[in-house]
């Protein structure tokens, strides 16, 4: 982004071929970055650690852009001097983290069965299997960023400001959650109070769709955030405890391609339905589908529903 910069960023192509390289990166790196959280600490503090990475990602969501801003303002590609400098110091921490020895299964080996071994261990644990598409779906349906700007200019007539508090407002709701639970992790009913959750964040949704108030739309997305950090805390507590060592990687990648997926198709199945029912139609009913999947879940998963303690779950034997 600096070369492309300091050359005039007249062309389209580099964009781009650096956005392809930038999501092999992302697809290559992440799962391994998830999975050594669950490494590192104790089995009785994941979930605490996990909302502390989360509020670090919801804060860099807030104060990224802002910051970008400012950098881009003084210089176009200052932000990316700034970032790449960034890169370069988490580089050096990351290096400097010695991980603790693992027990590796002598009889492994690479191929396609060792590929395939994340998928075939989210088939064998109803658990894990509810706990990842419960987060395909409920975001697949009743997510609504990608209609952000719509409602803004047409529903609740707002600028350029106000379309960048609201897109703030789930971060912030986000954050809120993360700080509460660093100092109050749940204790029991995980389960439970996971399907309850993706059921308020239905709720939100409804409301975001129907209000036409700005102050209430900011307060319904701002809860959406709160709820879905405290959905996110469990689910990958759950996931990272509910896998052995030797597939946490694996089991990671496909979660990641489950949250990849429903974020994109979610905005590509909001953006369909708005055109063919309207946006507010279409808020409303993913939101009344959000909820109808939360009460189906406990039914079709009960091994979810049941998970009392998070420390407790243990992987399911092969």
């Amino acid at each position: 982004m600096v070369a492309v910069s300091l050359n005039g960023a007249k062309q389209l192509w580099p964009f781009l071929v650096l956005a392809f390289v930038t999501g092999i990166a992302g697809a290559v790196g992440a799962p391994p970055a998830r999975a050594l959280s669950a490494t590192l600490v104790p089995a009785e503090l994941i979930a605490s650690a996990m909302a502390l990475r989360s509020i670090a990602f919801q804060a860099a969501i807030v104060a990224g852009p802002a910051l970008g801003g400012l950098l881009f303002a003084i210089r176009p590609e200052a932000p990316y001097i700034a970032a790449g400098v960034l890169f370069v110091a988490g580089l050096v921490c990351v290096l400097a983290v010695r991980e603790p020895p693992v027990e590796r299964d002598p009889a492994a080996t690479l191929g396609w069965e060792s590929l395939l071994g994340g998928i075939h261990f989210i088939r064998r644990s109803p658990m894990l299997l509810g706990a990842i598409s419960l987060d395909l779906f409920a975001v697949l349906f009743g997510g609504a960023v990608g209609l952000l700007p719509l409602f803004a200019q047409s529903i609740l007539h707002t600028g350029p400001v106000g379309l960048g508090v609201l897109r703030s407002a789930p971060a912030i709701g986000a954050i809120a959650a993360g700080i509460w639970l660093t100092r109050h992790p749940l204790q029991r009913h995980a389960g439970r109070t996971l399907l309850i959750v993706v059921a308020v964040f239905g709720a939100s949704m409804i409301v975001f769709g129907l209000s036409e108030s700005f102050a209430l739309s900011m307060v319904a997305l701002a809860v959406s955030g709160f709820v879905d950090m405290i959905s996110m805390n469990i689910r990958g507590a759950a996931v990272a405890l509910g896998t052995p060592d030797a597939l946490r990687g694996r089991v990671l990648a496909v979660e990641m391609v489950f949250i990849s997926a429903s974020n994109e198709l979610g905005a590509f199945e909001s953006g369909v339905a708005a055109r063919l029912f309207g946006a507010v139609t279409s808020v409303v009913a993913g939101g009344v589908i959000t909820i109808g999947l939360a009460a189906g879940w406990l039914r079709l998963f009960p091994a979810l529903a049941h998970i009392d303690r998070l420390e407790d779950v243990r992987p399911v034997s092969p």
